[in-house]
């Protein structure tokens, strides 16, 4: 597997554009993008587990009933949640979109970001589609720039992997910076690949991987509305068709969590006034379910969170995250280390603390990327999880988020 440019294009057949049509004021900001294929394509996704969803969530699910999409269209600046007529607004964006590109509306697929509660005109959107249309080509770029609210870095990767001899590529773009929390979160994915997959498939490797990829993410504790990552697999890499279990599905697998791992990162060091990444190891539980219990409590502790921003060692935080986590652990086992490009330094052995040198301590949590790593010694289970310091400008982009 290699990793190549591209993005959302880098698959044979897919052309995006992304243009600013006047949703958000700031003229300088793209706020609404395209993604096509040139042929129908296997699709799939997954939405947010929170009750109150955007309309655009249940367009799409209506739409890909049958496992097909050909094209999506997303704004940002307006959620189209909450509102009266959000199924109406989404509905009218689909035929938009397939008006422009000579596709049937029920092969769109619809998303939104923004403000929650906002109605959304859809004049400014009616008005730039020829234009967004015409736009469309290698440009997974400015896709990407069209889906940003408050992420700060643009979030694209592509990788090429081999199935049955034939080269495929895989590519994605994403946005999420705040209300990050499993399952989902405030992101929006969107995945392309020129694999030949059949819808059944590609929509079990897709909730197979987000299980351990996306849903293991948190920034802040709050689950969005209007969460989505959808996938579409055109086929025209020309690979026999993968329809079962086995080294093709292993090989598509591998190189859908090669994007989906870099794109959690992504999300997760581009927090809402993040300074640091962290990742959490947890290994030696007795499930993976308590493993991902124990680090998904480790990543959203806001104690923790904090200690991390001011990088400071403090390891009671990450135990006493762990014993209100719910996981059965037996505490008296527990080690854990901080890690970084300087070092790694046991702080807690066996539940208890040990002694360790601040100032080393100190140096390691000075970097911008930061490992918590835990060990259980209690069985085979481990799971990963992602999240970001927690800082003052957290509290200042979102105090003032609607102005």
């Amino acid at each position: 597997m290699q990793q190549i440019s591209g993005g959302v294009c880098a698959a044979q057949g897919f052309t995006a554009a992304g243009v600013h049509c006047g949703i958000r004021k700031n003229k300088e900001k793209r706020d609404l993008a395209l993604i096509y294929s040139q042929v129908p394509a296997s699709a799939a996704s997954v939405y947010t587990s929170n009750l109150v969803k955007g309309a655009p969530l249940a367009v799409t699910k209506a739409h890909l009933q049958d496992g097909m999409a050909q094209a999506i269209i997303c704004n940002s600046g307006n959620a189209n949640t909450c509102n009266a007529d959000g199924i109406q607004v989404a509905q009218e964006m689909c035929c938009l979109a397939g008006a422009a590109l000579g596709i049937a509306p029920e092969n769109v697929v619809v998303a939104s970001t923004g403000v929650i509660g906002q109605k959304l005109d859809v004049a400014p959107i009616a008005a730039a589609m020829p234009r967004l249309a015409a736009a469309l080509g290698d440009h997974s770029l400015e896709a990407a720039e069209a889906i940003m609210t408050t992420d700060t870095k643009v979030k694209e990767i592509a990788v090429a992997f081999e199935v049955d001899g034939k080269t495929c590529k895989l590519g994605g773009i994403a946005k999420g910076s705040g209300m990050i929390h499993p399952d989902l979160a405030t992101m929006l994915v969107f995945l392309t690949t020129d694999c030949a997959i059949a819808p059944a498939m590609l929509e079990k490797a897709l909730k197979q991987d987000v299980a351990k990829t996306f849903n293991m993410v948190s920034v802040d504790g709050d689950t969005s509305t209007n969460d989505m990552v959808t996938i579409l697999a055109n086929g025209m890499a020309g690979n026999e068709t993968i329809t079962a279990e086995g080294p093709a599905f292993t090989a598509f697998m591998e190189a859908l969590n090669t994007v989906t791992l870099y794109l959690c990162r992504a999300i997760a060091g581009d927090g809402e006034g993040a300074t640091k990444l962290l990742e959490c190891r947890v290994t030696g539980a007795k499930t993976e379910a308590a493993a991902k219990t124990v680090a998904k409590s480790i990543i959203c502790s806001s104690l923790t969170k904090a200690a991390m921003f001011g990088a400071d060692a403090n390891w009671g935080r990450v135990l006493c995250a762990i014993g209100y986590s719910g996981a059965d652990v037996d505490v008296t086992k527990v080690d854990v280390s901080f890690a970084s490009q300087k070092g790694e330094i046991l702080v807690c052995r066996d539940g208890a603390g040990v002694d360790f040198s601040e100032e080393a301590a100190k140096e390691i949590l000075l970097e911008d990327a930061i490992d918590i790593v835990v060990t259980l010694h209690e069985g085979d289970g481990a799971a990963t999880a992602w999240g970001c310091d927690l800082t003052y400008d957290y509290v200042k982009i979102n105090g003032d988020y609607r102005t």
